[in-house]
């Protein structure tokens, strides 16, 4: 075996923690409910349903610097008056955030940290349906960024209109 000289490999400098980050630490069910009351004659179709949902979102720091979100998703769906199905699910995510902002932190949490949770939640929502008998409901996107306006206005916090993009 022959030696060889070390190889001349130049250095490079890989920036630090010198811009803002996120990063999911975990995702989890917080809590879960599906009903169908009326099964199995829920099950045999008839005219289209009507279906009906509601979106909230929680967010709190930690002691440890890390921060919460809940996205909490109601889902109604009835058919001539009577409900079919009702879900329920309140999905958490644990996320590290740095070089943010203050004043930045509240829209990131309540309008970004969601888009990177709602593919699972939809997910879960979709196999639900379709193990308790129906077809998948494939949630729409969701604007999160109107969710939070809306919410903001609701509290008071921001006049309507007054907030061009979030």
């Amino acid at each position: 075996m022959t030696d060889l000289p070390p190889l001349d490999i130049p250095q490079i400098d890989i920036p630090g923690d010198e811009g803002p980050s996120v990063r999911v630490l975990a995702q989890f069910i917080r809590d879960l409910s599906f009903e169908n009351p009326r099964a199995p004659e829920s099950l045999q179709g008839g005219t289209k349903p009507n279906v009906e949902m509601g979106v909230e979102l929680g967010a709190r720091g930690r002691v440890d610097g890390l921060f919460e979100l809940d996205l909490k998703l109601n889902i109604t769906s009835t058919n001539d008056g009577e409900m079919q199905f009702q879900i329920e699910l309140l999905y958490g995510g644990l996320f590290e955030i740095k070089g943010v902002p203050a004043d930045q932190l509240e829209v990131l949490m309540l309008v970004e940290c969601p888009r990177f949770l709602f593919p699972f939640a939809r997910r879960i929502i979709a196999d639900l349906t379709m193990d308790g008998g129906f077809p998948p409901f494939m949630m729409e996107p969701i604007d999160f960024g109107a969710v939070y306006l809306a919410q903001r206005q609701a509290q008071g916090g921001i006049p309507d209109g007054s907030v061009g993009n979030a």
